[in-house]
């Protein structure tokens, strides 16, 4: 018979046990903890859906040497940083890699999670009509085998702009948090929570002049005069973006 887990089992840094919430469950507004101090990536007071969301997952290594990524777990919060949606999710085949000292995942907190055909289910859910904001959107959707509209997609790491931050580079979300938040993240172990807060509060940061760069984009296509100057710099993925990511 299996012992009994307690809550000190399955403890992890950086990982608030309040922020593991089921599909039921009310989702949090406590600040995460980031860098050794309380920084409140959640501002006002409604919790419901909002047409952004952001979204962050953590993975688990399968496979002889533990390489190809599978999901473990998914956050989803709404435009204000209010967690939507929280879960591990059941691994489909054996792990070879938890990946703790990244991922903050352990082998307890997948035994009793649930399966990716019913987070899947919810996340999808979430997805319809919304503006979709993440960092490298496309590795998250890849291990959730869920796609989104390019024209609703919001990916910090397709946006060229943050290349100044990496020396032309596509700079990781821990050193834009660090450059327009300043504020330190990832610094043990990640929370998809805590990563998808940030991600959501840097998208806010440049937000204005994002969205006008993707209305002028699209007026000039109407009118039949191609890519802007700019060129496919605007994060949206319109440019299919595979070599903006790892």
């Amino acid at each position: 018979e299996a012992p009994k887990l307690t809550k000190e089992d399955i403890w992890f840094d950086d990982v608030n046990m309040e922020d593991i919430v089921g599909l039921n469950a009310k989702p949090t507004s406590a600040p995460t903890t980031a860098g050794g101090k309380d920084i409140n990536l959640v501002s006002g007071d409604f919790s419901g859906k909002t047409k952004h969301i952001a979204i962050d997952c953590e993975m688990v290594g399968t496979g002889a040497d533990g390489t190809t990524s599978m999901l473990a777990r998914v956050s989803v919060v709404n435009r204000h940083g209010h967690v939507l949606y929280d879960t591990f999710v059941r691994p489909m085949e054996h792990v070879t890699d938890y990946r703790t000292y990244v991922s903050g995942v352990r082998r307890v907190d997948l035994l009793d999670a649930p399966p990716l055909e019913e987070v899947q289910q919810r996340v999808a859910e979430l997805l319809k009509g919304s503006i979709l904001v993440g960092h490298a959107l496309e590795n998250d959707l890849r291990v959730l085998l869920l796609d989104h509209p390019r024209k609703m997609k919001r990916d910090t790491a397709a946006y060229k702009p943050f290349r100044k931050y990496s020396h032309g580079r596509t700079p990781g979300l821990k050193r834009l948090a660090k450059e327009l938040l300043g504020m330190d993240i990832q610094s043990r172990a990640h929370s998809s929570v805590e990563d998808a807060q940030a991600v959501m509060a840097i998208y806010r940061q440049v937000e204005k002049d994002w969205e006008k760069f993707l209305r002028q984009k699209r007026q000039q296509k109407k009118d039949g005069k191609g890519k802007g100057a700019g060129g496919d710099d605007d994060g949206d993925d319109d440019d299919d973006g595979g070599s903006l990511f790892a």
